[in-house]
C-alpha cells in the first residue's frame, strides 16, 4: 500500500505491520498526537477490531533502524469513508520505552508542523 510513495506498507509476518514513513508532511499526516501517548494512523485493508493489539516496525525517514512497538486500535476509518478517508486504522503506541522512543522521535522530526491546523487522515 503506497501513498504516492511516501507511506509504504510492506508484507510482513502475520500480525506485524511494517510501515516506511519516507517523507515530513507523510508523518504529519499519519501521526496522531492527540492520543494520550501518541499514535499512528496506518492505511490498511486488513480488518481489525477496536482495542487490537498490533505490532509494528517502523521506519522513519533516512533512519538506518527500525523502530519496533506494539500499540492497540483505538481509530478504524472503514472503507467508504465520508470524504473520501483513507480506509484504515490508528493505532495508539503501548506506554512502554519503545511507545515513548517512537513518539519522541516522530514529535523531533515533526517541530513546530505538530502546530499546523493542515488536516491528516483523521482530524
Amino acid at each position: 500500500m503506497t501513498e504516492e510513495g511516501k507511506i509504504a506498507r510492506h508484507p510482513a509476518r502475520p500480525g506485524v505491520l511494517s510501515l516506511t514513513i519516507r517523507e515530513r508532511s507523510a508523518l504529519y499526516t499519519a501521526y496522531m498526537p492527540f492520543i494520550k501517548g501518541g499514535g499512528l494512523f496506518i492505511p490498511t485493508t486488513r480488518t481489525y477490531q477496536m482495542g487490537d493489539q498490533v505490532y509494528m516496525l517502523l521506519s522513519l525517514m533516512d533512519e538506518p533502524t527500525k523502530l519496533s512497538l506494539s500499540g492497540k486500535v483505538v481509530w478504524i476509518t472503514p472503507p467508504g469513508a465520508q470524504g473520501n478517508r483513507q480506509q484504515g486504522i490508528g493505532v495508539q503506541f503501548e506506554d512502554s520505552d519503545s511507545g515513548r522512543a517512537a513518539r519522541n522521535k516522530i514529535e523531533g522530526i515533526l517541530g513546530n508542523a505538530l502546530k499546523s491546523s493542515k488536516p491528516t487522515h483523521t482530524l
